[in-house]
């Protein structure tokens, strides 16, 4: 557990993101003083709700956008998603940003995901939203093959205590409401990683694909 305090931001595409690939580090780190803030506001009426019912559990503040999943879906959206996280995003410096690997963390429709991790790391590079280090989700699943699982080894990888992951499961099934054999549930990582980046040069290959630096 790391006692010094830290402030970090995590920005994902929709509610329950946090949790799934993030929670575990999250509570195993209650010193940090963590902002989470959720793009897209959800499928479900009471995604709204039930975010913010996480939010409790992670002992963590944050708010969720209005976009709607379709927003997002066309890669050249992604100037609209970088002008909702600046509007949902304190404006102050983080020691470390979380966010979605701009390649994506599952093979099953990740475009919402993909396109808020690129649009984190462009406001990065051009200092509108200020960070020393950004940690991406660092999770793969063989191409649909099997549940995403956290890549080790990566720039940081912890396998969850059990009273930990159970937090995490509890969130997942019961604060959020998924059936215990969902995807959601069936994935809850009981490991988690990121790939830690410090400077623009280590986060740019994930851009280029898609021609936005």
């Amino acid at each position: 557990m790391n006692t010094k305090q830290k402030i970090v931001a995590c920005i994902v595409a929709h509610p329950d993101d946090e949790t799934l690939w993030a929670g575990g580090t999250i509570m195993s780190n209650p010193s940090w003083k963590c902002f989470i803030i959720s793009v897209f506001k959800g499928k479900f009426p009471e995604s709204s709700a039930n975010f913010y019912k996480a939010l409790k559990s992670l002992k963590a503040e944050g708010i969720i956008g209005n976009l709607d999943d379709e927003d997002g879906m066309n890669p050249k959206d992604i100037k609209k998603i970088r002008q909702e996280i600046l509007k949902l995003l304190p404006h102050k410096h983080f020691d470390m940003i979380l966010s979605h690997n701009p390649s994506g963390e599952f093979r099953k429709n990740p475009d919402n995901e993909e396109a808020v991790g690129k649009a984190v790391i462009k406001l990065w590079n051009s200092g509108k939203i200020a960070a020393d280090q950004l940690w991406n989700f660092a999770y793969e699943d063989g191409c649909s093959e099997y549940y995403p699982e956290a890549v080790n080894p990566a720039s940081f990888y912890q396998l969850l205590k059990k009273e930990i992951w159970m937090k995490k499961y509890k969130i997942i099934t019961e604060t959020y409401g998924f059936n215990k054999k969902s995807w959601e549930a069936e994935t809850t990582p009981r490991a988690e990683a990121f790939w830690k980046t410090a400077n623009f040069s280590d986060a740019r290959k994930w851009l280029l694909p898609l021609n936005i630096v």
